[in-house]
């Protein structure tokens, strides 16, 4: 097969291949990049896999930078862009089930090729367009078929992420996953455990933002995959009712607040569950709010606290979950609500601290936290002003 019309982005990487190829070594596009481009998708980082040792590389390009040189690979640097240049390797035992004991570089594309894990990531791809495919590749792809290279159980067994990366394809891409494979996922389930959680953290929430979560989530559930991450073990039967549901899932704060709302965890819950994923505290502070924010939505007991601590940003994320749960809610008027609260934040009051301090005659403590959280409480219910002087003479009453 020949891709006649290449996306510009291996056209902007084609002069690399060529000097390699000028240097009497093989190069080729490979990976994601000629997968997305068969599918017709857009395009993201392009790949380039190598005869030529990391070594060779350095010699044939005068600015190159040691990105993972243990590896195989070599960034060339050429007009501003960075190209990630991997020699052809092979793999020994795996005996942590996530990187190999040692890797050895090789002048074969075949050899390379065959260590990767799904048949359509293992493509191939040359300057011209001509795509080479030794493992049925296209076929799958025609066929929306997700099927390991070779034999699942090794591929599995070399890095058992590839579990999750396949059921992953299976949401992002709307393939199923062929008989042997599923099989192997469901035997090597507990291998998941041997991965670092920021590992399966990424490809979890890439499943949930995927084309078709359902598909990835049917998978999850059905090979017991979700008894291997954290805080999942018992929660079989929601994964299976969760996968019945067409979801459309915009971000990661989304993904944690749908979860969250179907697992019935409330926000403090919900934070112990980012937590054990290894998620960012902003991540774990907005989900927060945003569970917080739906909650009081379902049980319509929505106030201006409520629009207050949410944030628009929060509001907005449990509108879009509420949608998907289908709760009925009046999405403009709480969008209208929110919007005419006399402050957003504590920091919209026109008297801060150092106010209270140099004009209101009060002492720095706890004391004046609790006049602070006063005054922005009378502001936000409209029982005084946002205005200085109004602010300070409520702030003098209330140390009386």
């Amino acid at each position: 097969m020949i891709v006649k019309e290449l996306p510009q982005e291996f056209l902007d990487a084609k002069p690399i291949i060529e000097t390699i190829k000028q240097a009497g070594f093989e190069a080729y596009f490979v990976g994601g990049s000629v997968r997305d481009t068969l599918l017709g998708l857009p395009i993201h980082d392009v790949d380039i896999a190598t005869s030529a040792y990391p070594r060779e590389i350095k010699k044939i390009f005068k600015k190159t930078v040691d990105t993972g040189i243990q590896h195989g690979t070599v960034m060339v640097l050429d007009h501003g862009e960075g190209y990630e240049i991997t020699t052809f390797r092979t793999e020994s035992t795996y005996q942590d089930f996530r990187r190999p004991d040692h890797v050895m570089f090789v002048r074969s594309l075949e050899e390379d090729l065959k260590r990767r894990d799904l048949t359509i990531n293992a493509f191939a791809m040359d300057e011209t367009g001509r795509v080479i495919d030794m493992f049925d590749g296209l076929s799958d792809l025609q066929n929306k078929r997700l099927k390991a290279v070779g034999d699942a159980h090794e591929r599995f067994h070399e890095d058992a992420l590839r579990m999750m990366r396949t059921i992953r394809f299976a949401s992002q891409l709307d393939f199923k996953i062929e008989e042997k494979t599923f099989q192997a996922l469901g035997e090597n389930a507990a291998l998941l455990e041997k991965i670092a959680v920021e590992r399966i953290h990424v490809e979890w929430i890439k499943l949930l933002m995927g084309k078709n979560p359902g598909c990835g989530l049917s998978a999850f559930y059905e090979t017991k995959l979700y008894q291997h991450c954290p805080m999942f073990s018992k929660y079989g039967e929601t994964f299976n009712e969760l996968s019945k549901r067409k979801l459309e899932i915009q971000d990661e704060i989304e993904a944690w607040t749908l979860l969250s709302y179907c697992l019935k965890m409330d926000g403090k819950d919900s934070a112990k569950l980012l937590r054990a994923w290894k998620s960012s505290n902003e991540t774990i502070a907005q989900t927060e709010k945003a569970v917080a924010a739906l909650e009081s939505i379902a049980d319509r007991r929505v106030t201006r606290f409520t629009l207050y601590n949410a944030g628009e940003t929060g509001l907005k994320t449990a509108l879009a979950v509420a949608k998907q749960m289908e709760i009925t809610v009046d999405e403009d008027k709480l969008i209208h609500d929110y919007r005419t609260l006399p402050i957003k934040s504590k920091k919209d009051l026109k008297a801060n601290g150092g106010d209270l301090i140099k004009e209101a005659g009060i002492k720095p403590g706890p004391k004046m936290g609790e006049i602070l959280d006063y005054l922005e409480e009378e502001v936000l219910f409209g029982r005084v002003e946002n205005e200085k002087t109004s602010l300070l003479e409520l702030a003098k009453q209330r140390m009386k």
